[in-house]
C-alpha cells in the first residue's frame, strides 16, 4: 500500500490528466446510531459543515449560539435546528442546566472561563465533550516533527480574555486544560491548522486558486519545496462527528501530517487544476525578505523553515490519521474552494483578504525578472 505522500504525490498526477473531478463525498463512514447532540456554535466557518455531518449522519442537532451570525452555508439546514439562544459568555448559559447529551461539539471557546461555565451546567450529564482547539498551542515552533506531547504555550495573565495573536494559542491551551481537568477521558481535545475549503472568510488557502485561476505571472515563494499543512474543513468536520459515533477520546493533531505536501505541490496542482497556462514565478526566500514580503500574509500557507518556524510544515497528524482522519484529493479542495469563491458578489472577490496586492507582486516579479536577465 502506498504511504500518504504518495497518496497525495498521485492526486497531483490525476490531476494534470484528468479533465473532470467527481464531486467529493463523505470520507467517514457513517453510523446507524444516533446521538443527541450540543453544539456550541455552529454558524461560523467549521460550525456548519460540522453541523452538516452530524446530520447526514443521522444525529440529532440543537444549537446554542446569540442567533446573531448569519452562516454563508446551509442556511436553510440551521434555520431548520432547535436553538437555545444566548450569549455562553454570560448567564445565558444557564438555560442548559441539568441538560443532557451524548455529545457537545464546541467550536467557540476561546478562554478557559467559557469551558468552565458550560460544564458547569452540563459536565455531569454529557457523554463526551469534543473541544475544537488549535496547534497554535504549541510554544516553540523551531521544533521538527512535534506531535501531541510537544509543550504547549503560557501567558502570563491567565485569567485575560483579550484574544490576541500573541494570547490566542495559550489561552487555548487553557481551554483544552480546563477541559481535561474536569472530564478527562470523556474529553476530545481537536488541535487542527490551517482549515481550508468552501466557506472560508480569510482567504489564507483561498488565495492561490484565485490568483492562479486569473493567470499571468505569479509570485510564488521560495523554490517550492518547503513543506506546509492544512486541512479541509469538510475532512475535519466529518472526523470531528466520527469522533463521536466512536466514541473517540484525547488530543489529535489534525491536518495532513508532516512533510507530506509542499508549497510546490499545492500551487502546482492549483495551475494544473484551475489554469495551466498560467506562469509559477518561484523566488526565493532571501529575494522575498529583501523586498519585505510577508509569509503567511503575503505568501499564504507558507513558512519558510528557519528561525521561529523551523519546525513549520513538519508536525505529526499520525494519532488523527490512525483514528480515522481521512483526506480528500487535493484538486477537489481547489476545485471545490474556487467553484463557492466565484459565487460571492463581485466586490467581495475583488478584496481578498489574505495574499499579496497585485501592485506589489508586480514589482517584485519587476525586480526578480530585472537580476535574471
Amino acid at each position: 500500500m502506498p504511504n500518504r505522500r504518495q497518496f497525495i504525490k498521485n492526486s497531483l498526477i490525476a490531476s494534470a490528466g484528468l479533465a473532470t473531478a467527481c464531486q467529493a463525498t463523505s470520507v467517514i463512514p457513517k453510523t446507524n446510531k444516533s446521538l443527541n447532540i450540543l453544539f456550541m456554535g455552529g454558524t461560523g466557518f467549521l460550525g456548519p459543515h460540522t453541523v452538516k455531518a452530524a446530520i447526514d449522519a443521522g444525529h440529532k442537532v440543537t444549537l446554542f449560539n446569540r442567533g446573531k451570525t448569519k452562516p454563508t452555508l446551509y442556511p436553510e439546514l440551521l434555520a431548520s435546528l432547535p436553538l437555545i439562544k444566548g450569549d455562553r459568555k454570560t448567564d445565558d448559559i444557564k438555560q442548559l442546566k441539568d441538560t443532557k447529551w451524548d455529545l457537545v461539539i464546541d467550536t467557540s471557546s476561546y478562554y478557559p472561563r467559557v469551558v468552565n461555565m458550560l460544564l458547569d451546567q452540563v459536565g455531569e450529564n454529557i457523554g463526551q465533550y469534543i473541544l475544537i482547539s488549535t496547534i497554535s498551542v504549541y510554544g516553540d515552533w523551531t521544533q521538527k516533527n512535534m506531535d501531541e506531547t510537544a509543550p504547549v504555550g503560557s501567558i502570563d495573565d491567565p485569567t485575560t480574555e483579550k484574544v490576541t495573536g500573541q494570547t490566542y494559542g495559550p489561552l487555548k491551551a487553557l481551554c483544552e486544560k480546563a477541559a481535561l481537568d474536569r472530564l478527562g477521558d470523556k474529553a476530545t481535545i481537536i488541535r487542527p491548522g490551517l482549515i481550508v475549503g468552501p466557506g472560508d472568510k480569510t482567504d489564507r488557502f483561498t488565495y492561490w486558486p484565485v490568483r492562479i485561476a486569473k493567470g499571468g505571472d505569479v509570485l510564488c515563494p521560495s523554490e517550492g519545496k518547503d513543506f506546509i499543512q492544512i486541512i479541509d474543513v469538510r475532512d475535519l468536520a466529518e472526523w470531528t462527528v466520527h469522533c463521536g459515533n466512536k466514541k473517540i477520546t484525547g488530543i489529535f493533531n489534525a491536518q495532513t501530517d508532516g512533510n507530506d505536501i509542499t508549497i510546490g505541490e499545492l500551487l502546482i496542482s492549483c495551475k494544473m487544476t484551475l489554469n495551466p497556462k498560467t506562469n509559477l514565478v518561484w523566488v526565493p526566500t532571501e529575494f522575498l525578505e529583501k523586498h519585505s514580503v510577508q509569509p503567511w500574509a503575503e505568501m499564504p500557507a507558507w513558512f519558510p523553515p528557519k528561525g521561529d518556524f523551523a519546525g513549520a510544515g513538519t508536525m505529526s497528524s499520525e494519532k488523527a490519521y490512525a483514528n480515522g482522519l481521512k483526506q480528500r484529493p487535493l484538486k477537489n479542495i481547489i476545485k471545490d474552494t474556487y467553484s463557492w469563491f466565484v459565487t460571492l458578489p463581485q466586490e467581495r472577490q475583488e478584496k481578498l483578504r489574505a495574499g499579496i496586492k497585485p501592485d506589489k507582486e508586480a514589482k517584485v516579479l519587476a525586480a526578480w525578472k530585472e537580476v535574471n536577465l
